[in-house]
């Protein structure tokens, strides 16, 4: 059974940034057994982090739609994951406003990191928490899966505007807000299922040092480097727009 010092020598292991910007997509069950449960995962990510910022995926697209169109943001629940229900109800966490892919953070500029997703008509736009990232040089840590959860890939592909990937007709959704302020969020959808091919470029991402393995708790993790991430995914793109279709 894992405890969470193991965890934070996990995390040391793995050089993680402990001042920098940490994207986590995560498998609780993968982990194995940890004293305390995903509360100890997320104190010892929490503890790692501390003098950086922690962003989970918090996204809703999965029920968020023209039939379902209202996102409330302190209450529409997470369905990427354990890690990520819980982390977006801790205190001091803060949720971006995007009715179907938004981000919770804590920690340093946290609320200048989720601002104005709302603004958006597509869900990784480059101005938004997604292209903020890159603009951190962010790390993706990805616990016990692999890159058909990475959902940043989505957004090159959509900064470098691969076709078929988004909807040309707008869905009418709403954010609410905690004070029951409504928001018109109209968004194009993701459609298809490229990202069940990101897995495509694993091997030259490993080859061209932009990913790396390790371990935390009994999950395989891999360590994904934005800045490098991006620049390789935008030569492969223009080489080969298919290359997920």
């Amino acid at each position: 059974m894992y405890t969470k010092q193991d965890l934070l020598a996990h995390l040391k292991d793995l050089a993680i940034d402990g001042s920098g910007t940490l994207l986590v997509h995560s498998s609780m069950k993968s982990i194995g057994e940890v004293e305390g449960g995903a509360e100890t995962v997320l104190d010892a990510l929490t503890e790692y982090m501390k003098d950086g910022l922690l962003v989970f995926p918090t996204h809703t697209w999965s029920y968020i739609n023209a039939e379902n169109p209202r996102f409330h943001v302190s209450e529409s629940p997470s369905c990427v994951g354990l890690l990520t229900e819980l982390f977006r109800k801790r205190p001091g966490v803060v949720r971006s406003w995007h009715p179907t892919h938004s981000v919770a953070a804590l920690g340093k500029n946290a609320r200048e990191f989720v601002a104005g997703n709302e603004k958006f008509d597509t869900p990784c736009a480059r101005e938004s928490s997604w292209g903020k990232l890159l603009d951190q040089k962010a790390t993706i840590l990805l616990i016990g899966v692999d890159l058909r959860r990475c959902t940043y890939i989505h957004g090159v592909e959509e900064w470098v505007g691969i076709p078929d990937r988004l909807t040309d007709h707008h869905e009418q959704l709403y954010t609410v807000l905690p004070d029951k302020t409504e928001i018109s969020v109209p968004q194009r959808r993701h459609y298809g299922h490229t990202s069940e091919k990101y897995e495509r470029v694993e091997e030259n991402f490993f080859i061209n040092q932009v990913m790396y393995k390790g371990h935390f708790g009994d999950a395989t993790v891999r360590v994904c480097d934005t800045d490098k991430m991006t620049d390789l995914l935008y030569h492969i793109l223009k080489e080969d727009p298919e290359i997920f279709s």
